[in-house]
């Protein structure tokens, strides 16, 4: 889906990063993710991501190449409504990006997937897949992937991960939901910086 608030080919963007990325951007020109950030973002709970993160960065690629330097994904919003706010050593980039930079999906459903579950198509569907579930047996779905069952249902588990491409199928334009995924951050398109205790300026703010 095309950001509907696109102009020039080019869409506002918002991202909350650790201001060491600043240093990083003005010595390369461009900041990317590595998988050492994501550790010491997450601690010990990093490899339950990086298993969810790796998937995610395989189906994204599939969509817009991503280049061979880059480890992991950079997320960011499309409305100022919604984005972080930075609190110490991190702060808020506001950036104006190519459209065919730019990879939508839907963060509710990312939820699914992060928690190792099945990713409904609707509401029904959902409601169908938990009986089916319920009846079959199975308490815990996401104990296909990560718990008691993981390899002993390798149907179910097929089924799970087949759900999870879902995550790009975009109907409505709703910022609460949709989030927007980069695989880099390009010094030529930052706008502006926005530090913690800022408001991000009126000009760039879209709700």
């Amino acid at each position: 889906m095309k950001n509907p608030n696109s102009k020039n080919g080019k869409s506002i963007l918002f991202t909350c990063q650790n201001n060491k990325s600043l240093d990083i951007l003005e010595k390369n020109g461009r900041f990317i993710n590595r998988k050492e950030y994501i550790r010491q973002h997450f601690g010990d709970i990093a490899p339950t991501i990086l298993r969810a993160y790796d998937w995610f960065v395989a189906a994204a690629s599939k969509k817009i190449r991503k280049p061979d330097d880059v480890q992991y994904q950079i997320w960011c919003v499309p409305s100022s409504d919604v984005c972080m706010k930075p609190i110490e050593n991190e702060v808020i980039y506001v950036l104006e990006v190519p459209d065919e930079e730019i990879l939508y999906f839907n963060s509710f459903k990312w939820d699914y997937i992060i928690n190792y579950h099945y990713v409904p198509e609707n509401e029904d569907d959902l409601e169908n897949y938990t009986k089916e579930m319920e009846l079959k047996g199975f308490a815990n779905t996401y104990e296909f992937l990560i718990g008691r069952y993981a390899g002993k249902f390798p149907l179910e588990e097929k089924r799970i991960r087949e759900s999870w491409k879902r995550i790009f199928d975009i109907s409505e334009w709703n910022t609460r939901e949709i989030q927007a995924n980069l695989w880099e951050i390009k010094k030529e398109w930052v706008k502006c910086i926005v530090n913690p205790g800022e408001a991000i300026p009126e000009k760039y703010c879209i709700g």
